[in-house]
């Protein structure tokens, strides 16, 4: 029986080379699984530690008590925040507030969730800043549903200026956006590929 050439003699058993491996070209990877674009592990931890230090200024300062931390800088208050961060719509009617809030709340994490689906694995950066804003939108959205506000108690001022009061989750929400802009802004691989 004759053979094409390059067939490979009379072994039965041989493959004839792909298009791929006789050019040359190296084969084409498949995509594996996506990884989750968020550390869960991260997101539960600063769940936790935000309720457990709102539970600790609710039941050992009365609500808009002070403890002096540091004198002239730092006190832990006890202060409901019915609006949404630094104090934005606090003034809304009480019959809207909780809504209003609420929506503003979901509508984050709906745009939060979107984003990290589109975060990839090597994007370290990315991944801790979004995981960090989770874990502090989730605790925050706990006190408004559970109790249509959000307890927040730390204070630093300076003279009479006083910052807004905050708390753990609103700190880890300004903290995970530094996190996620230093991501997009200084990280050289978002910058576009030469031709």
């Amino acid at each position: 029986m004759h053979q094409p050439d390059g067939a490979g003699g009379g072994d039965l058993g041989a493959v004839v080379p792909s298009d791929e491996q006789a050019t040359g070209a190296a084969p084409v990877a498949l995509p594996g699984p996506r990884r989750p674009g968020v550390h869960w592990w991260l997101v539960l931890a600063l769940i936790v530690v935000d309720q457990a230090s709102k539970l600790g200024v609710i039941g050992t300062i009365p609500v808009f008590g002070s403890v002096q931390v540091i004198p002239g800088f730092l006190d832990l208050v006890h202060v409901h925040n019915p609006g949404v961060a630094f104090g934005f719509l606090n003034n809304l009617g009480a019959a809207y507030q909780k809504i209003v809030t609420t929506l503003l709340a979901l509508g984050a994490l709906v745009g939060i969730a979107y984003y990290a689906r589109h975060v990839r694995a090597d994007e370290w950066l990315a991944r801790l800043g979004l995981s960090i804003i989770l874990g502090g939108a989730l605790g925050n959205l706990i006190d408004r549903l559970r109790l249509g506000y959000v307890t927040d108690f730390v204070d630093v001022y300076w003279g009479t200026w006083h910052f807004w009061a905050f708390n753990v989750a609103d700190a880890s929400i300004t903290i995970g956006a530094m996190l996620v802009f230093a991501d997009l802004l200084l990280v050289s691989r978002h910058a576009p590929d030469s031709v």
